[in-house]
């Protein structure tokens, strides 16, 4: 009787952890295509405009670190180029509105990626990046300038 309650318990606890699993995103149709199989991704990956938020800290003016945090509208070309509008607020320089850019990016197979942004004369930011969920959301980390410690993630925007 014992060792039948144990069975039970334990088959019981597979359905749960295998449901777990599944309703977790295992074996979801997140980076594959409607046949279930992979599917690579590639510049034409990112297309389109996404919203954004970033936080973390960079550095502030007298040698100082300060806390940053911002949104922005990235639109992606799907060839490799991008522009972008921000509105960014540090805790030490304040407010910086409507900042536009432009940039350029590399996508791998594997669906990590790189931007190279320049958000104003002489400025570059190094960003590394994770495509999620086939393109509908991206990861990013500031790489470069060596002080930055910014993190972001970004959705991209529905048009009807």
């Amino acid at each position: 009787m014992r060792r039948m309650g144990w069975v039970v318990t334990a088959a019981a606890m597979a359905v749960v952890v295998m449901g777990g699993a599944r309703i977790m995103g295992a074996g979801s149709e997140h980076d594959s295509d409607e046949r279930g199989r992979w599917k690579p991704c590639s510049v034409a990956t990112l297309r389109g405009d996404y919203g954004g938020q970033i936080q973390g800290t960079r550095p502030a003016p007298g040698g100082l670190t300060e806390s940053v945090i911002g949104v922005v509208l990235r639109t992606y070309d799907g060839q490799g180029n991008f522009t972008q509008v921000d509105n960014v607020k540090g805790s030490i320089t304040g407010t910086v509105a409507d900042r536009s850019g432009f940039g350029t990016y590399a996508v791998n197979p594997d669906c990590t990626a790189s931007t190279r942004f320049q958000p104003g004369p002489g400025a570059l930011v190094e960003e590394r990046t994770v495509i999620v969920d086939n393109g509908r959301e991206i990861r990013t980390a500031v790489m470069a300038p060596a002080g930055a410690m910014i993190s972001g993630s970004s959705q991209r925007i529905h048009t009807r």
